[in-house]
């Protein structure tokens, strides 16, 4: 059985583009009960459209509810449950064992998958979460491959999804009390600050008790140092070693990132998964789209002390970017032209290139911009209804892009 790959859709427009761009299946979340409360997820408005969309394309969806609960959070969960029955969710994500029997009760059809964030790491937390009903593990970032094959020889039939693409916690699967602390704004109720990213300024140096003389790196830019930033998660490269393993599903990380990283994100690893002849053209978007500093995490070393990859040392500078996204090509409405949902600033005369699921890149620079009524202008901006008129060949749901001129946000 191939190994599925999972995307994430932080909204309608996000799950369209990940099912698009290749995605076997989605995890969404819904307005509350999420991980991520500051992605847009999902209100009851858009159950239609998320039906009609899972019917056409014939994709699964999964919809995390991985919050660490409260008791009165519990007792709305128990009064959703009819709202949550509307939607077609294959899957239910959760990390809180006290909603196994909800779920058990009132979705006995829908598979229960086990979040990274309970933290399973070994074959015999493996075997009792699947005792209780779980036909799936997210397997807790800190597992190496060898960990992986181990849980997956001892507990064959159980499915076994891992992340493979985006952003590490420095924290243990998630579970970090920082932003709460220094923010008041909880990381385990789907609100985390990312207090993790941000700069800190050193008064003395890092050197522990027991170990005279020994330092911890810290390096700083303008005086301030990203010591708790981990770099993003990379393994595009090792895609057979993961399957190897015993891997069911491929996960990238990425809710509240943009619609365009999900889609160059998602392209780059279907091309890998399907062993594309044209993979390594794909595969060089991850360098161009926004991401720290690469590494493969955990994956090659079987415990924190013989890390040999670096992820413990923090991205020493913020996100990387090649391309900034100008926007998605909507409908033809006439000859050669199309609507635009403009989300930067285009200017006529610039390079700029269109993407697409099965072409790497269209570029051009002699299009002509129209406004609402059709008249040629300098610039089309976000907001605005605007149009494109190209010799390009072009459909709905292309995305524009061009170079930009600063590479390293900070």
């Amino acid at each position: 059985m191939a190994m599925e790959l999972l995307s994430p859709a932080g909204n309608i427009e996000k799950m369209e583009t990940a099912f698009n761009f290749g995605a076997d299946a989605v995890y969404m979340g819904l307005e509350r009960f999420s991980l991520r409360a500051n992605a847009d997820n999902f209100g009851e408005d858009e159950i239609n459209r998320v039906i009609s969309l899972k019917r056409e394309k014939n994709k699964k969806i999964y919809c995390t509810m991985n919050i660490l609960f409260k008791e009165s959070q519990i007792e709305q969960l128990y009064r959703m449950k009819d709202e949550i029955e509307a939607w077609p969710f294959d899957a239910f994500l959760v990390s809180d064992i006290g909603l196994v029997p909800f779920f058990q009760k009132y979705f006995p059809n829908r598979q229960l998958h086990l979040s990274t964030q309970a933290s399973c790491l070994n074959s015999e937390s493996a075997k009792m979460y699947k005792s209780m009903g779980f036909s799936r593990i997210v397997l807790g970032r800190e597992a190496s491959l060898d960990d992986i094959k181990r849980i997956k020889d001892k507990v064959p039939e159980l499915e076994l999804e891992a992340f493979v693409h985006g952003a590490m916690c420095m924290a243990y699967s998630g579970r970090c009390l920082l932003s709460a602390h220094l923010t008041g704004r909880s990381g385990n109720q789907g609100d985390c600050s990312h207090t993790c990213r941000w700069k800190y300024r050193m008064y003395y140096a890092i050197e522990e008790e027991e170990r005279p003389g020994k330092f911890f790196p810290i390096e700083e830019n303008d005086g301030y140092t990203t010591i708790l930033s981990s770099k993003d998660l990379c393994m595009i490269d090792h895609i057979n070693e993961l399957e190897q393993a015993g891997l069911s599903s491929l996960k990238i990380e990425g809710r509240m990132k943009s619609t365009y990283y999900v889609a160059l994100v998602t392209r780059a690893y279907r091309k890998a998964l399907d062993d594309a002849p044209d993979k390594d053209e794909y595969k060089k978007d991850l360098w161009d789209v926004s991401h720290r500093q690469y590494t493969t995490g955990f994956y090659f070393s079987s415990s924190a002390v013989e890390e040999k990859d670096d992820v413990f040392m923090p991205a020493s500078y913020g996100y990387e970017r090649q391309y900034l996204f100008l926007g998605t090509v909507r409908q033809k409405v006439a000859d050669g032209i199309y609507a635009l949902d403009v989300r930067n600033q285009i200017k006529k005369g610039q390079q700029i290139e269109f993407i697409a699921p099965d072409i790497h890149l269209l570029s051009d620079n002699r299009y002509i911009l129209l406004d609402e009524s059709f008249n040629e202008v300098e610039q089309v901006d976000h907001g605005k209804i605007s149009y494109i008129k190209t010799s390009l060949e072009l459909k709905n749901g292309y995305m524009i892009r061009r170079e930009c001129e600063d590479k390293i946000v900070r």
